[in-house]
């Protein structure tokens, strides 16, 4: 097994935009990125299950497991298990900072030309894999497991229904499991993700936005082999919150201004329309010094003119940026 040691799960400096466009020199056709916190007992059942079927598809493979800081002897656990399989790697990262982070860590070290996404708590049933790699071959670029029975409690069930529902709603992308852990991709649908926070739950969402077919496939979902979830209620909310993050991602980076000036616009009309009022007041003769109208007016206008600045900034950057990375919104290769 090839031992990448502890390692930071920052970003490179040299890769604040998180593009991985070149794949390394070494590269096989196809890696799993396993994140796993505290998952020992489970990996010890899930990666030989995983390698057994990635071994039928007659592709090179390798097995990343991305241990996001365990204290239940997860490296040990990987250390007996790489005597047997030599196509596992271990990525250790300092402390647990959360399954973005982890699977960023592991797209910036695959070395695989597609790229499978899998959670290591065996809910995610090896076997399945195989669907998608085919949905890939049949034209998508980036294939989604599709949860059609799930084995989670009732709560969890209904707030995930819940959450895709609102997802679709906001993002105007059709689907019905967002989040779910089982996910294949052409290496070019990673090479733009950028994952922090919980916008793993929206890979999906991203990767239509770059211009990648996506589609859901229908998977068996199994029951956790051994343990608990590590995600608390907390995420629920900070997973809504991200959502807001991914609407502005996707609706407004190419045309801030539209966003910044539109609220200048309301913020600054609400002003002005308060401000003309007090004028034609103080035309008639009345005292105006001590309304709160005038106060209200002047603060509105201000922020109206800020705002407006700030979107033409943002246009600005955004401008440069589009000169700068002309290859963003080039198709390479042909399609069948």
């Amino acid at each position: 097994m090839a031992e990448l040691g502890t390692i930071s799960a920052h970003p490179r400096e040299d890769d604040a935009l998180g593009h991985h466009d070149a794949a390394p020199a070494d590269v096989v056709g196809l890696t799993v990125i396993m994140p796993a916190f505290n998952e020992a007992p489970n990996l010890a059942e899930v990666v030989p299950r995983t390698a057994e079927v990635l071994a039928t598809t007659g592709e090179s493979y390798e097995i990343l497991v991305v241990d996001d800081g365990s204290t239940d002897g997860t490296a040990d656990v990987m250390t007996e298990l790489g005597k047997h399989h030599p196509e596992l790697r271990l990525l250790r990262l300092r402390r647990n900072y959360g399954k973005s982070t982890a699977l960023q860590a592991g797209f910036d070290r695959a070395r695989g030309d597609v790229v499978v996404l899998m959670d290591a708590d065996g809910q995610d049933r090896p076997e399945e894999v195989l669907k998608l790699l085919k949905a890939l071959d049949e034209g998508l670029d980036l294939a989604t497991g599709r949860r059609v029975r799930r084995n989670d409690r009732l709560v969890k069930r209904h707030t995930s229904r819940i959450y895709n529902r609102v997802t679709s709603a906001v993002t105007g992308i059709e689907g019905e499991d967002f989040n779910s852990g089982l996910k294949a991709m052409k290496r070019e649908v990673m090479n733009p993700l950028v994952l922090y926070g919980e916008l793993h739950r929206y890979i999906p969402v991203l990767a239509q936005w770059n211009g990648f077919r996506v589609g859901e496939i229908e998977v068996d979902h199994a029951a956790r082999l051994h343990g608990r979830s590590k995600f608390g209620r907390a995420r629920f909310w900070r997973g809504f919150l991200d959502l807001l993050t991914v609407k502005f991602i996707t609706t407004y980076t190419g045309r801030p201004f539209h966003l910044f000036g539109g609220l200048g616009i309301a913020f600054g009309s609400v002003g002005g329309a308060l401000l003309a009022w007090m004028f034609v007041l103080k035309l008639m003769g009345e005292g105006i010094g001590e309304r709160p109208a005038l106060i209200i007016g002047v603060f509105l206008a201000v922020v109206g003119v800020q705002l407006m600045t700030l979107g033409l900034l943002a246009e600005l950057i955004v401008h440069f940026r589009r000169d700068r990375e002309p290859d963003l919104f080039v198709e390479h290769g042909t399609r069948d």
